[in-house]
């Protein structure tokens, strides 16, 4: 019988179990060299910044060819120059999305506490999340797309049109999709899938 009680035991048992299973030296270089590899994902978010810039540049462009033509502009062009503004910074949001998010899901943890204006989400949102967030940002940006081609509707011929509201309509059906898969794989493991 084992006079110090049975949880010095119990953890005795779990610590050498845990000692069986301890990887030999070439099994655990791999798996740091594996490891060491996400890093190999840092350059695509830097880069991904890059394009962030590039996103900017353009968005100026187009906010001042909107001022410098908006006494002379009809009112179609005037929204049309709007929906634009808005298209170009969903797709920033979209990559800020990407960047945070993948960083942080397959990098490296960013400590939300060292930034005191670093977004609750941003820390909360997990893989199912993410994919959840492109692809609701994907529909809002196909949805803009398909607006400022009915708005401007005699540039687009009616199979250009077509085309436009049938991706947009495989989006949608693909993020419902998507939200219905996650919800059902949460539900099957007791509901533990955040979002």
């Amino acid at each position: 019988m084992d006079i110090r009680g049975p949880r010095v035991a119990q953890h005795q048992t779990e610590a050498e179990t845990a000692a069986d299973f301890t990887p030999s030296g070439p099994e655990r270089a791999l798996e740091t060299f594996l490891s060491a590899s996400r890093w190999l994902l840092a350059p695509f978010y830097v880069l991904l910044v890059v394009a962030l810039g590039g996103l900017l540049v353009k968005a100026l462009q187009e906010a001042w060819h909107f001022i410098s033509h908006v006494f002379s502009a009809t009112e179609s062009d005037v929204i049309l120059g709007v929906l634009s503004l808005v298209d170009l910074t969903f797709t920033g949001s979209l990559i800020v999305i990407v960047i945070f998010s993948g960083y942080e899901n397959f990098v490296s943890k960013i400590d939300p506490k060292a930034h005191r204006d670093w977004p609750e989400w941003m820390s909360q949102i997990d893989f199912s999340g993410l994919k959840l967030k492109l692809i609701s940002s994907i529909v809002a940006i196909s949805a803009i797309q398909v607006l400022k081609a009915f708005m401007n509707v005699k540039a687009s011929s009616d199979r250009d049109l077509m085309w436009l509201v049938a991706i947009h309509v495989v989006f949608v059906v693909s993020g419902l999709v998507m939200a219905w898969t996650d919800r059902i794989s949460g539900e099957g493991h007791g509901g533990s899938g955040g979002h």
